[in-house]
């Protein structure tokens, strides 16, 4: 979960990391009645008023000074956003509880369940120092039981949607197969406000970080015709990058996992410069000059943007084509995704969904749209387009071994605890228990996710252009598929 944690903090930029300790917890019963878990039942309180005052008034009493350093007006936002997607919450139980610090179960009114994270001072009053979500889902008390029929699963989904939609806080389109049939398949919401176009079952969702898949599945590909190994040293394709030791301490294996030390080449100089200079491979990894090590190759996990886009260049030295070329001849031609690609914004691209988020004001909801945001193209690390029935060809095809041979799949779908990556394989998150694969994607108006279910036949996709909309209905869905299998982990 702390990927997930990590990116719904920087979404709504609240300043508050838990130790990965308190997250790995498992719910108990034990030490309910503590400052910290009065805390959260109050905030839960507080986000189900709904009232922009009130939660002032409470901000300003009750948390901290250090917390305050956070502006007032990020953290009502936090509060308004949690009430929006919720319509209230409900105290249900205490998920963990340590010295100080706690996560508790809310029902919420509308979406199913919320889980919120509270850390307070040490001595009274216990103003609150720290706040924080995980994935939304149910504790073990409140799941499904009963195994789901294929019609079950789909009438369920759709009356869980029309829920959300109706709160208009889910735009998108949702698929779910079982063997490569569907079995849902819809369209919902408004793909551009400003010409009120609705979404199509075709419609194109950027994909967010979902590029990786596709470059890690490439990277599988040279490995098995033999340009390549996992265990060779980047310096062998980029000598320099990021400096001569680096390279060569640096191996494919760690870029596919996350585990190179590379950073992100979302920095300073990208949110500087104008997004259109940033068009091919080589224009992209200009902005990753400079980069240092973060820690030595192989010792740690840590998500790394730039090392998959590394691996986009890897793979235009080894293959001798652009990264674009490759992929759409590669990947998209022999999975049959006949509407995927990383287009060119400033171009005409027809079908393609603009991302939305929601402003809470003074005045009420205003929506904006992520134009001018985001990548002008996107490229290995994330960024492209796609749509549900395409993610569903990649992933029937992958699975098939269409795309690389079985022993490449099951090294791809691997996590690799000996590199210390021991929820990530090779370009793809990996839950043990059930066991699910795939990716997701999200920014500011991007939110999807392709789940596959290794111990069955169903694939899903979720892709929606509204910021984080797609985190509740992977969940619901992987609830109802799973139904009687040991809950997916929480790790990130």
């Amino acid at each position: 979960m702390k990927r997930l944690h990590s990116t719904i903090l920087s979404l709504v930029m609240v300043v508050s990391v838990f130790s990965p300790s308190i997250i790995a917890q498992q719910t108990t019963d034990a030490g309910n009645d503590t400052p910290a878990v009065r805390r959260a039942i109050e905030l839960g309180k507080v986000i189900s008023m709904g009232n922009r005052a009130e939660a002032k008034k409470y901000v300003a009493e009750n948390y901290a000074p250090s917390f305050l350093k956070v502006p007032v007006a990020t953290h009502l936002d936090f509060i308004a956003k949690l009430y929006d997607w919720s319509r209230g919450l409900e105290f249900h139980s205490v998920k963990v509880s340590k010295p100080n610090e706690t996560g508790v179960f809310f029902k919420n009114k509308l979406a199913g369940w919320t889980i919120i994270y509270v850390r307070v001072e040490p001595d009274a009053p216990n103003r609150i120092t720290g706040i924080g979500l995980d994935e939304p889902q149910a504790p073990a008390t409140a799941r499904l039981t009963k195994k789901l029929s294929d019609e079950e699963i789909a009438k369920e989904l759709d009356s869980y949607l029309q829920k959300l939609v109706a709160a208009d806080l889910f735009s998108g389109t949702v698929l779910i197969a079982k063997d490569g049939k569907p079995i849902y398949r819809k369209a919902f919401g408004i793909a551009n406000k400003d010409f009120n176009v609705a979404n199509r079952i075709d419609t194109k969702f950027n994909l967010g970080s979902m590029n990786k898949m596709f470059t890690s599945v490439a990277i599988a590909q040279l490995v098995e015709r033999g340009k390549l190994s996992f265990d060779d040293p980047l310096s062998k394709f980029l000598p320099e990058f990021p400096d001569k030791e680096s390279a060569q301490k640096i191996k494919i294996k760690h870029l596919l996992s996350h585990t190179s030390g590379l950073g992100s080449y979302f920095n300073k100089k990208f949110f500087e410069s104008s997004r259109e200079n940033f068009r091919t491979v080589d224009e992209m990894m200009k902005l990753a000059e400079g980069e240092k090590l973060q820690f030595e190759p192989g010792t740690k996990w840590s998500y790394s943007n730039t090392g998959m886009l590394v691996l986009g260049k890897v793979i235009e030295v080894a293959s001798g084509q652009s990264y674009f070329d490759y992929i759409r001849e590669n990947i998209y031609k022999p999975a049959g995704m006949v509407n995927s690609d990383c287009y060119e914004l400033d171009k005409v691209n027809t079908n393609l969904a603009v991302g939305y988020e929601k402003q809470y004001t003074e005045a009420g909801i205003q929506f904006t749209n992520n134009i001018f945001k985001h990548v002008m193209r996107g490229g290995p690390a994330g960024g492209g387009y796609s749509t549900v029935d395409d993610l569903l060809n990649f992933a029937v095809a992958l699975r098939a071994g269409k795309l690389v041979g079985q022993e490449y799949v099951k090294t791809l779908l691997t996590a690799k605890p000996e590199l210390n990556s021991k929820d990530y394989g090779y370009g793809f998150d990996i839950e043990h228990e059930p066991s699910i694969v795939g990716h997701g994607g999200g920014f500011p108006g991007i939110s999807s996710n392709l789940d596959m279910f290794l111990s069955s036949g169903y694939n899903a996709a979720v892709m929606s252009n509204y910021g984080l909309a797609a985190i509740h209905v992977k969940n619901k869905i992987r609830e109802l598929i799973t139904v009687g299998q040991t809950p997916q982990s929480a790790s990130r």
